[in-house]
């Protein structure tokens, strides 16, 4: 069984849908078809059936799936081996990032590593938390950057991934110019109307677990929005408050769209976490960026003087150094 057609298997078990597996796997759906027919030829047995919510795993395809996993991953821990003995450093990494860690973090850091080591290509797909995750686990991204809920934290986590925190973003309370309150006390505060993104995403759970932490009922909200973007907008705009991550909006406070407010309490902050597969050999293109990543990528300073983003970047050399 040739990896290749395994890859198009598992992509096709998992999006149940030859169209959105051919997205996936960059192939022709024609040719995503002819390959789950040469595959079912080898085996001597259907892999799917079809039904009205779409395509279903037969026993046999059922029976095949752990094991074309198993076998996609030796086949990659294989490669990676040969390479590491071979010195060899070049390769290519794709990188899974929540829009704003893209953009705010990501984007600044990557040219300098680029430029450090030119013999790696450096793919990234923007995605959610459990978008990226998803991905990570099939194998359609190395290493994914993203915000660490802290109940899973907490908790066991997946055995089958490595997590290191590289920073513990704050979290601060937004209002347009003008727009500020005199309260400085929590419960006044959450009387408030707010903007917050939809239930299920990371942001969302952020906005949720400060309030409860506090002790404090969750505030009514304004509006339910998709993106923190929308969210600077409609604070501007003053259609309420608004608590985010500092470094997504950076930008929007040094350009004056929106104020801080002081947040009454303890200070709240997110882990930002880098998480990827464990491997008995890792790729040398991904153990690279990796340890680049570790000893380079810290935040960049808050722009209201405060000093909270100096704080988060002694913070976290200092989560790298018990952690390394």
């Amino acid at each position: 069984m040739h990896p290749r057609l395994l890859k198009t298997f598992l992509a096709v078990a998992r999006s149940r849908n030859i169209t959105r597996a051919a997205e996936t796997v960059h192939l022709a759906q024609s040719t995503v078809s002819d390959q789950i027919q040469t595959l079912e030829t080898e085996l001597g047995a259907a892999l799917f059936t079809r039904t009205k919510s779409g395509l279903e795993l037969t026993p046999a395809g059922l029976a095949l799936k752990p094991i074309a996993e198993d076998l996609l991953r030796l086949n990659g821990e294989a490669r990676a081996a040969v390479q590491a003995a071979a010195g060899r450093t070049s390769g290519h990494v794709t990188i899974g990032a929540l829009e704003t860690i893209a953009s705010a973090r990501l984007a600044p850091w990557l040219p300098a590593f680029q430029a450090g080591h030119p013999d790696i290509t450096v793919r990234m797909k923007v995605a959610g938390s459990g978008v990226l995750l998803r991905q990570l686990e099939d194998g359609e991204i190395d290493i994914a950057f993203c915000f660490e809920r802290r109940d899973v934290e907490k908790n066991a986590a997946d055995e089958r991934f490595a997590r290191r925190t590289i920073a513990a973003e704050p979290l601060v309370l937004v209002a347009a110019p003008g727009q500020g309150s005199a309260e400085h006390d929590l419960a006044a505060r959450a009387t408030l109307s707010f903007v917050a993104t939809e239930p299920g995403c990371i942001y969302r759970h952020m906005f949720d677990t400060a309030f409860a932490e506090a002790g404090v009922a969750a505030p009514k909200l304004a509006a339910e929005v998709g993106s923190i973007g929308a969210i600077v907008r409609l604070v501007a705009a003053s259609a309420g408050l608004g608590l985010v991550p500092r470094l997504a909006v950076t930008d929007a406070l040094v350009r004056g769209d929106i104020v801080e407010l002081p947040w009454p309490g303890q200070a709240q902050t997110a882990p930002l976490a880098m998480i990827w597969r464990r491997r008995r050999v890792q790729p040398p293109a991904l153990k690279q960026l990796l340890t680049a990543a570790r000893d380079t990528l810290v935040p960049v300073a808050s722009p209201d003087r405060t000093g909270s983003g100096l704080e988060s970047a002694n913070r976290s050399k200092a989560l790298f150094a018990k952690n390394s």
